[in-house]
């Protein structure tokens, strides 16, 4: 049976097989399908073609530091939580040409137009990761100046999230309240159960594609299934993150001795701003031929644990480890909520379990609670 009644905030029940002809009708109107798939041992987002694909039968274990794919029972697509990977790579690129200039005659011809952009289906994303674009949306779209990279890259995506109904042991995303359920901001929403999907519509671009899909309309029975899977994730969520009076709790604790505590193990590496989905930092460099026939301008992503992202008059501004890790959680959870008027933080988990020696924001945020007021009032250490 075709759906012909699809309509925005209806709910309809999918069998497994026929989500092949939801990725089907998306590369029929053009789309460039990206999602899950398993390589180099780890959940990674690349071009989809068929449902062999995805990470059937896959699921994964997470901890602080640790990372681990392992096989699971049944015919499972979306039973693991995240990879390394957000969506961030494809919106906002690790390397982008912003321009170019090349010798002709005389004289130099310059290229600065932004190129014409893939169209690109995201398929599985989670209900954290949606809030992450929302944040990102509102950083490089929502403000006085514009990222026409940015936008010419994310208008027209159309995203099938997923719910989730499997926790990691790393994911606090309901305490940060953008999962595990998704609410907002998809064109389909997917709720996988044993045998069956359901499937929420979320827009009218996602009814449209959904007519082209055999369907039927959900049943109380579905409903309350995907319902339970949902809140069987949360309540087994694997952290917790207080959020109550939190800008104000990390501004009045800037000379905590727990800073001094996390420095001693942080390698400042700079992975949790490369697998987070919200941060955004970056450089531009500027680099020439050996010929001196061409220059471009390249932005690349930066990370606030580099000396270099602060070198200023001859001198980094942030030397030590516990300056750079102090201002990193402190935008996340306190100033980047006087910047855009929310948490730069999704609950994701990804800084945890890929932090080389297992540096638990949740923890940091939880021993400075614990001991609140400890330390200094005046003189803080700035360096």
């Amino acid at each position: 049976m075709v759906a012909e009644d699809v309509a925005v905030g209806t709910k309809w029940r999918l069998a497994k097989r026929s989500l092949q002809d939801v990725l089907n009708a998306l590369k029929g109107r053009g789309y460039t399908v990206l999602g899950p798939t398993v390589r180099d041992g780890a959940i990674v987002y690349d071009e989809i073609g068929v449902l062999s694909d995805l990470p059937v039968g896959w699921s994964d274990e997470q901890e602080a530091g640790r990372y681990r794919l392992k096989r699971c029972d049944g015919e499972t697509y979306f039973g693991f939580a995240l990879g390394p990977d957000s969506w961030k790579k494809f919106l906002h690129p690790p390397e982008l040409r912003l321009w170019r200039g090349e010798r002709d005659g005389n004289g130099f011809r310059t290229t600065e137009k932004v190129e014409q952009s893939p169209k690109y289906a995201f398929l599985g994303v989670r209900s954290c990761e949606l809030g992450a674009i929302a944040i990102q949306d509102r950083v490089f779209t929502g403000g006085l100046f514009v990222d026409p990279h940015y936008r010419a890259l994310r208008e027209g995506v159309f995203i099938v999230a997923v719910n989730c109904s499997a926790s990691g042991g790393t994911c606090f995303c309901a305490s940060m309240g953008t999962g595990p359920k998704a609410t907002s901001g998809f064109d389909l929403a997917l709720t996988e159960l044993p045998d069956r999907f359901v499937v929420e519509v979320g827009t009218e671009r996602g009814a449209e594609v959904l007519t082209e899909v055999p369907c039927v309309p959900a049943e109380a029975g579905d409903l309350d299934a995907a319902e339970e899977a949902v809140g069987r994730t949360a309540r087994n969520m694997g952290r917790r993150l207080d959020t109550a009076d939190l800008k104000e709790l990390l501004y009045r604790n800037l000379s905590h001795p727990r800073w001094d505590e996390v420095a001693k193990r942080c390698l400042t590496c700079g992975n949790c701003t490369m697998v987070c989905p919200t941060c955004f930092c970056f450089t531009v460099e500027d680099v020439a031929d050996l010929v001196g026939k061409a220059a471009e301008r390249v932005r690349r992503w930066d990370s606030c644990f580099t000396t270099q992202f602060t070198f200023t008059a001859g001198n980094p501004i942030r030397q030590s480890a516990k300056s750079r890790y102090r201002q990193w959680l402190t935008h996340k959870l306190a100033t980047w909520v006087d910047q855009f008027g929310t948490f730069g933080c999704v609950g994701c988990g990804r800084c945890i379990a890929w932090c080389p020696v297992g540096i638990d924001i949740t923890e940091e945020v939880r021993a400075i609670r614990q001991r609140d007021g400890d330390g200094p009032s005046e003189g803080s250490e700035k360096k």
